[in-house]
């Protein structure tokens, strides 16, 4: 199967590889060449298609790889992929890059929720060490004086702005946005299609009917026309014997024949495919779980019309929380009756003891102005070195603040326990307070 490959696609990374393994006198060349854009367009693909295509070699790290229960491995990982794609490139004769798919994923803050730890600095900082001296990468706790061959870097994303600002300026990572126009999309879905015969006037009326739908969605779409005949297979089959068939099984793997792929079962399909994707944007439970769970009707609405998002709404003055002896069921509200348990009409006896009345009131106090509150663990041989981890989400309700506070005491009284208060819209820390040290 011949895939496509954007004639911009390819251009941008042969001439980004090429030059760096070029000597340009009194030319600074970035290291890092950064794709990003939507998700689902093939960023990664068209990187696996255009190094076969010139004969390139990847060293392939993701993002699950740049976060670590011990500070620095993510950093020595990057280091040591680097050292070994500079290795292949003396070894072998040929062309090899570093590659690292969904940076942002991995390194990227997008919210208030984010917790930005030191293993997120040390990979800000070891990428922007190896792009400003590529050719002196070195392994902590060694030093070898042997200049590396430079490797270029690349990193695929969809929001670059997420990233730490130092790494992408432009002296050390060329950006690249790739969004596929009509005829690169065509040419795409094409060779996806290629070996089911369509004609292209199908190709081109299925990509304009779903104009706004990633490359994906058609590689999906391919997939899901089996499904009927895998259906048909199983019931056939039997649903306690699908095992023995498929898995190790002495009749080899079933084959299936070519589906139906004309036009007109492709929509049928590709709409049934747009509306679970609608399903899942319009139930919105999350919102009402969230509700719920947080208490939102306890804070402040930064987001409505008319409100002031610069500054934080005034407190509200502490009202004692009593316990219902009767259920009352109002509109949006639910008290607890004298048969259940209300932890806030607990709150001060429950944390004023473990955490200090003071801390206490200025938790409440930043719940009520809009802060978030955080809470990091971190045991006697880590604390040293200060490399916190972090006990939960991050907490923006009342009650939330009690199950999460009280749940990382409990199961961490042998470590260090700490809270800290959080501003969402300049994503920094207001506060810090050790609640707990290790008897």
């Amino acid at each position: 199967m011949s895939y496509y490959i954007s004639p911009r696609f390819l251009d941008k990374l042969a001439v980004h590889i090429t030059k760096n393994f070029l000597d340009l006198p009194g030319v600074r060349v970035p290291l890092i060449l950064g794709i990003h854009g939507r998700k689902g367009e093939g960023k990664s693909f068209q990187c696996e298609l255009v190094f076969e295509r010139m004969g390139v070699e990847a060293i392939h790290m993701s993002a699950g790889e740049l976060e670590s229960p011990d500070a620095g491995d993510p950093a020595r990982l990057i280091r040591l992929r680097y050292r070994e794609a500079a290795e292949l490139i003396k070894v072998r004769g040929k062309m090899c890059v570093l590659m690292i798919n969904d940076l942002d994923a991995g390194a990227g803050r997008f919210d208030g929720g984010t917790q930005y730890t030191v293993n997120t600095q040390l990979v800000n900082g070891t990428l922007m060490n190896i792009a400003d001296n590529p050719t002196d990468v070195q392994l902590p706790g060694s030093y070898d004086a042997t200049p590396l061959h430079r490797v270029p870097i690349i990193v695929t994303g969809n929001d670059f702005s997420t990233l730490y600002a130092p790494l992408i300026r432009d002296g050390r990572m060329e950006k690249f946005y790739w969004l596929p126009d009509r005829a690169d999309k065509v040419g795409i879905v094409k060779g996806i299609f290629e070996q089911d015969n369509l004609p292209s006037g199908d190709i081109e009326r299925l990509v304009d009917t779903f104009v706004n739908q990633p490359v994906d969605f058609f590689s999906a779409l391919r997939s899901r026309i089996y499904d009927e005949q895998i259906r048909d297979f199983i019931h056939n089959t039997g649903f306690e014997k699908v095992s023995l068939r498929v898995v190790n099984s002495a009749e080899g793997k079933p084959n299936f024949s070519k589906p139906n792929f004309q036009l007109p079962r492709l929509l049928e399909y590709a709409n049934m495919m747009v509306k679970e994707q609608q399903q899942v944007q319009n139930s919105g439970l999350v919102r009402e779980y969230n509700q719920a769970l947080l208490g939102n009707g306890d804070r402040p609405n930064n987001n409505s019309p008319g409100a002031n998002n610069d500054r934080p709404a005034p407190p509200t003055p502490k009202q004692p929380v009593q316990l219902q002896t009767e259920p009352k069921q109002q509109a949006g509200q639910f008290h607890y009756s004298d048969n259940y348990f209300n932890p806030l009409a607990n709150y001060n006896e429950v944390l004023s003891d473990r955490i200090g009345l003071e801390t206490l009131e200025r938790l409440r106090r930043d719940l009520t102005q809009g802060y978030h509150i955080g809470v990091e663990f971190v045991d006697k041989r880590r604390f040293a070195m200060n490399s916190w981890q972090s006990c939960g989400q991050i907490i923006t309700g009342e009650s939330e603040a009690i199950i999460a506070i009280e749940s990382c005491l409990l199961d961490h009284e042998d470590d260090y326990v700490r809270l800290f208060g959080i501003d969402p819209n300049g994503k920094r820390r207001l506060w810090e307070k050790i609640v707990h040290r290790p008897k």
